[in-house]
Order: C-alpha cells, then sequence, then structure tokens
C-alpha cells in the first residue's frame, strides 16, 4: 500500500503505555429487520462493543465476537509489530512508523466518507476518534484487555486498537502486509458508520427480543456491511489517490478469509457450528469486501435485505 508522505489523521488518541446513534440517511438498511425478529421495541444501552477481531487462536471461547469486552477474560499479548514496523524502535526514537501508518489509514477514511456522506447521503460525516493501547485499555464500552482484539464501542464513538494485534494477524491468522492491517482499520470504521447511520442501534433492539440464534444471524449481517463499507472505502482510496499496489487486495483477502468464523472454528479443532456464527463463515467475509470493492456504492452494501450472503 502507497501510504508514506501523505496526510495523517489528527484523531489519533495515543494511550500506549498508560492504564488504564446517529441519524438516519436516506439509505435505510435495516427497514426490514423486523421480518426476522418479533417486533420488539426494548432498547439495548450503546455501551455494547461492536466488531473486534479477537484473538480466538488463544482460546476458542475467548473469540466472543461483538461482545462488551468487560465480559472478557483479561489478557496480554506478545509484544511486536508488524514486519517493517517495530514497536520499540518507535516509541524510543521519536519515529514510530507503525502509527504513522495508522494515521494515514484513519485520515484516508475520512477523506471517502466526508464525501460518500455528501454526495451519497446528503450528510455530514463525523468522524471518529481512534485510540491507540497497549496491554488493556477502558472505554464506553467497559474495560478491555488485547486479547478482544480491535473493537469499534458505539458508547464514545472511537476505535480502539493495540498495535500488537498486527503481529498476531501476521503470525498467527497468517494474513500479513500492510493492506490486511488498513482492512482491520477500515472495517472497525466501517462500524462508526453505522452508527452514524442509526443502523448498528437498530439492530441491537430487535436483537433483544429474538432467540440467541436470530441475534447470531443480525451479527453477521452486521459484521459482513463492515466488510462491505471497508470494500467502497478501498474502491474511493485507489480511485482519488491510487494507493494499491500489486499484492494489496490478495492480502485483505487473506486477512477476511483468516478470520471467518468456520476457519476459526476449525483451527480451534472443533466443528463448524453455523448458527453460532457472528461475523460470516471466510468465504462471506471475502465476497462482501469484493462487492464494496467492486460497487464503490453504500446500496451494494444491504446485507439486511439480501436473500443470500
Amino acid at each position: 500500500m502507497k501510504w508514506r508522505g501523505r496526510r495523517q489523521s489528527s484523531n489519533i488518541e495515543d494511550r500506549r503505555g498508560s492504564s488504564g446513534g446517529g441519524r438516519s440517511g436516506r439509505i435505510s438498511f435495516p427497514m426490514n429487520l423486523g421480518r426476522r425478529g418479533r417486533g420488539g421495541r426494548r432498547r439495548v444501552g450503546r455501551r455494547s462493543a461492536v466488531g473486534g477481531f479477537g484473538l480466538v487462536a488463544v482460546v476458542v471461547v475467548a473469540l466472543l465476537f461483538g461482545v462488551d469486552p468487560s465480559m472478557l477474560l483479561t489478557g496480554m499479548q506478545e509484544p511486536a509489530g508488524d514486519a517493517p514496523f517495530t514497536r520499540s524502535a518507535s516509541r524510543d526514537s521519536g519515529s514510530d512508523p507503525l502509527r504513522d501508518f495508522v494515521a494515514v489509514v484513519l485520515a484516508d477514511t475520512e477523506d471517502v466518507w466526508h464525501v460518500l456522506f455528501e454526495t451519497q447521503l446528503k450528510q455530514r460525516y463525523q468522524e471518529p476518534k481512534l485510540v491507540l493501547f497497549s496491554d488493556g485499555v477502558r472505554s464506553a464500552c467497559g474495560s478491555a484487555s488485547s486479547a478482544v482484539g480491535p473493537f469499534y464501542c458505539p458508547g464514545d464513538r472511537k476505535v480502539y486498537l493495540d498495535l500488537d494485534f498486527f503481529r498476531s494477524l501476521r503470525e498467527r491468522f497468517h494474513a500479513p502486509g500492510d493492506f490486511a492491517q488498513a482492512y482491520v482499520i477500515a472495517h472497525e470504521v466501517g462500524h462508526h458508520v453505522q452508527t452514524l447511520l442509526g443502523i448498528s442501534q437498530r439492530v441491537r433492539e430487535v436483537q433483544s427480543s429474538v432467540s440467541k440464534v436470530q441475534s447470531n444471524a443480525l451479527s453477521v449481517r452486521l459484521e459482513l456491511q463492515a466488510d462491505c463499507f471497508a470494500g467502497v472505502w478501498a474502491n474511493h482510496a485507489e480511485r482519488t489517490k491510487a494507493i494499491l499496489e500489486q499484492g494489496d487486495i490478495e492480502e485483505a483477502l487473506g486477512a477476511a478469509s483468516a478470520i471467518g468464523d468456520d476457519t476459526l472454528q476449525r483451527q480451534a479443532g472443533g466443528r463448524v457450528v453455523p448458527d453460532s456464527f457472528t461475523h460470516g463463515s471466510s468465504e462471506q467475509r471475502q465476497r462482501w469486501f469484493r462487492l464494496g470493492l467492486k460497487n464503490g456504492r453504500l446500496e451494494a452494501c444491504d446485507t439486511f435485505n439480501a436473500n443470500s450472503l
């Protein structure tokens, strides 16, 4: 990915080393959600985190996608960054290339979503903050250890990321490359877009009155839409800034495949149970990213009314 020398976002909140629903637009993706549940209207608090590339390979059950991070056990990942970046060289010398990379990707998402909100939704995009942390962090969604992986908290509208996750992405999930990392960030920003459009809140309202299986199915649609939004971002970032290099799309698809629910369940040594999926299969995650990448329009990401995922 071509990223060096480009604008960096100022919306980075670096907590490393420290302790410690918007209005709907013209596109109303969850308009038919009631058909999947019993039409409940009980509101669910905004404190549940969404997204998250949890390190399920550590412990099967620790791979709880889309839950409040405070529900997870405290854990710690091995320190490192994704090649060619290293964390030790960055913090002490004043040079922090991995942080710079994240700031550039976040700036790219800002540029793209500002334009898309204005042109496709006739709304103003509200930029999220991206919090860098190490070991553990507190958010409006509760306290989380690094084991939860990157996540988005709608309660404070922030993306949370421990940069050490990128080594696990490469070494544990076998999904190397800077564009695999960019896909992770763009997916979490996709959850922010869902919050601004009122999609996440509506999903959680319906989830409060349906069965566990139905709730999981809605979570899958929410996550696949975030994958599609990541593809939409990549489409427009490439069109406007020519960011892609050879092999970048394959890197993103490799990451999407590596964190599919079916792949993770197989790696955990268990059987594949589709009713327990919360993020979608590897094939589904790749397909919806590709769809957003090819089409470049939000309408293409209507996972909630898709007959087939």
